[in-house]
């Protein structure tokens, strides 16, 4: 079995359990090969934490889950040193939940700023810093944090900096009536157990062989140029069109760029293509922008979201041959 058909079987199995969010099984999968952190955002019940537990079982590899509350301590996420009198060594790291291959940050709007730039370094770096000293992450490592929309009572929206760590920010809504009813029945029947972890379970392994030939998806300069040109669209609107340019105050920063490069290059694998065509971009680009985009207080009166920005910018922005 390919690396490929590895990756569709994994998708598939997915789907079993986690019925009408096809789009988020979708990305979950894609963030994951991509070596990002991915941020999704949807109303309770939507299958958000259950979909990255059915990834970790599938996968055969370790979840940690954090609960984020107003009363948790940045030390309860990456670990502390604690004080042995009778060890060699006074100190030792006790690891804190972090240190997984999976993290579900769950609800990570729920705590403030200190405890949410916890995150930072392992997310970006792959390692955590206490007392002076580093501890590496395990290489295959991704953390998804959910949160619930900042309309919801007790919240708190997260800073810039920290989300402009994350590769995707995905938005999910409720299932059509079908996939309710079938949602309806597969809990009645108590098939989620049976269904949602195979015996097969998918060697991780695979995840880096997926990247190896990731890494080797051609990318021409046309493609480069109409990345670059969406983003330089975010910066500089006013080249573009007057109305984009009332809506933005601040375009995507360089992450934004390499996040469409990484992105489009894996949805173009997944499709099956060694290469990446216009449509790879578009497919990825709400999911790569929508959170680093600043939006003007003339966009936000005139309830403009970041989507119809990106819209606006994508009919704007022509890919040259």
């Amino acid at each position: 079995m390919t690396a490929l058909e590895a990756i569709n079987h994994l998708k598939t199995q997915m789907s079993a359990s986690i019925i009408g969010q096809d789009t988020l099984v979708n990305r979950l999968v894609l963030v994951l090969l991509a070596d990002g952190n991915m941020l999704l955002e949807g109303l309770p019940g939507l299958a958000k934490t259950r979909a990255i537990k059915t990834l970790a079982k599938e996968l055969n590899c370790g979840l940690s889950r954090i609960q984020f509350t107003p009363d948790l301590l940045p030390s309860d996420i990456t670990g502390t040193e604690i004080y042995q009198p009778d060890a060699e060594e006074k100190f030792i790291f006790q690891q804190g939940p972090i240190f997984s291959n999976l993290i579900l940050a769950d609800e990570i709007n729920r705590s403030p700023a200190k405890v949410q730039s916890a995150l930072l370094e392992a997310m970006e770096e792959r390692q955590v810093s206490v007392a002076g000293k580093t501890y590496p992450m395990d290489p295959l490592f991704m953390v998804m944090a959910t949160q619930n929309p900042v309309e919801q009572e007790g919240t708190y929206p997260l800073p810039e900096a920290q989300m402009d760590r994350f590769l995707m920010h995905v938005m999910i809504d409720y299932p059509d009536d079908a996939s309710e009813l079938a949602i309806m029945r597969l809990n009645r029947n108590e098939q989620v157990k049976a269904k949602g972890s195979s015996e097969n379970k998918l060697d991780p392994k695979v995840i880096f062989e997926a990247r190896e030939e990731i890494a080797k998806i051609t990318i021409s300069e046309a493609m480069e140029k109409y990345i670059v040109d969406i983003i330089s669209a975010t910066r500089h609107p006013k080249k573009y069109n007057e109305e984009l340019a009332q809506w933005l105050d601040y375009g995507a920063s360089p992450r934004g760029t390499i996040a469409l490069d990484r992105s489009s290059r894996v949805h173009a694998w997944m499709e099956g293509r060694d290469f990446v065509n216009p449509d790879d971009i578009r497919a990825v680009v709400h999911d790569c922008l929508r959170h680093r985009l600043i939006l003007s207080y003339e966009a936000n009166a005139e309830g403009i979201s970041a989507d119809d920005v990106l819209d606006k910018i994508l009919k704007e922005v022509a890919v040259l041959a």
